[in-house]
């Protein structure tokens, strides 16, 4: 589910800041990076059986290798998905979502976005 209006898509930030804001607010970047796309995720659990929630973050780089972590990026609207186990994360329009996780997930992209003003390029 994409989620629109969070004043995160479309900002422009050098990666090494983003890096820090993102883990300030608990999301982890880990292996889920290229040299132009890195990806930020927030694990909610669920006491649906087989279930966890993510709020997923992406940027794409404008300039530079994420690799080399010097990069600038550009923000994506962020993502909430349903990761079904054994089989993977759901991000399509036809999942339903819980209005607990929705709020839980605006609530926490606007404090990133927040803080991404201070250092947006």
């Amino acid at each position: 589910m994409k989620l629109e209006n969070t004043g995160i898509e479309n900002t422009v930030i050098d990666i090494q800041s983003l890096d820090h804001i993102t883990a300030k607010h608990a999301f982890i970047r880990a292996g889920q990076w290229d040299y132009e796309r890195a990806t930020y995720d927030y694990k909610i659990g669920s006491n649906e059986k087989n279930v966890t929630y993510y709020i997923r973050i992406m940027a794409h780089s404008k300039e530079g290798d994420v690799d080399k972590r010097s990069a600038v990026v550009t923000l994506l609207p962020p993502l909430i998905g349903k990761h079904y186990y054994p089989h993977g994360v759901e991000y399509g329009d036809g999942e339903d979502f819980p209005e607990s996780i929705v709020e839980r997930a605006n609530t926490l992209l606007k404090k990133v976005s927040e803080e991404l003003q201070y250092y947006k390029k």
